[in-house]
């Protein structure tokens, strides 16, 4: 690699292996609230309740609590949970391209912003998340990106810093946080083209 170490990949996970829909639960949970689809999408999505959840600054049972509270839903937090967390749908393409990287023998790192109930539903539906190895999760360390202090966590856990991390993040001001750490990044757009740049990176995948 032109005189660089082999690198540790870094996966953003939300719009790189997985996309997400919060209208697909909005839809599903206003059956069975007060509140309108527009209501209960400014309660969940992007929100500073779901802020607070995914720093871990609520728990599960709490952030319910006001859910319920706020939007009058009628089931139980199983039934909730179940609903919430189905948003995903998978991208092959970069799931494919971690299977390669991972099969030249690289590490990869999972690093996102995210809450419990997604990565329970995560963890039990898509077997790749299993295969990464370690995860960083916004909710288990009270950060999320692109506070630098969670890309602490990543350069602990991989014990790598710098230029031995590449970082791939569809998120622009993500990439320049990890920039500033002289990561090596990849704004995501489309597979093909992060494929591409890996290939750049000197990686034959």
């Amino acid at each position: 690699m032109a005189g660089r170490s082999t690198p540790a990949i870094v996966f953003d996970l939300g719009k790189v292996l997985l996309d997400f829909d919060y209208s697909v639960a909005v839809a599903k949970l206003e059956a069975q609230s007060r509140i309108s689809a527009l209501e209960l999408k400014g309660l969940l999505d992007q929100s500073p309740l779901l802020y607070r959840y995914e720093t871990g600054l609520v728990s599960t049972e709490e952030f319910f609590a006001v859910v319920q509270r706020q939007a009058g839903f009628r089931g139980d937090l199983k039934e909730f949970g179940a609903i919430f967390g189905d948003i995903f749908s998978p991208i092959e393409p970069m799931i494919k391209l971690h299977a390669d990287l991972r099969a030249l023998g690289l590490p990869t790192y999972l690093f996102s912003n995210t809450n419990a109930l997604a990565i329970e539903h995560i963890r039990g539906r898509y077997s790749f998340y299993g295969l990464f190895q370690g995860h960083i999760l916004s909710f288990e360390h009270g950060a999320m990106k692109p506070d630098p202090k969670l890309y602490e966590v990543v350069e602990r856990l991989a014990g790598l810093r710098g230029g031995d991390l590449l970082y791939i993040d569809d998120r622009p001001e993500n990439i320049a946080a990890g920039h500033d750490r002289d990561w090596r990044t990849i704004l995501h757009v489309a597979p093909d083209a992060t494929r591409g740049a890996i290939r750049r990176a000197g990686l034959r995948v």
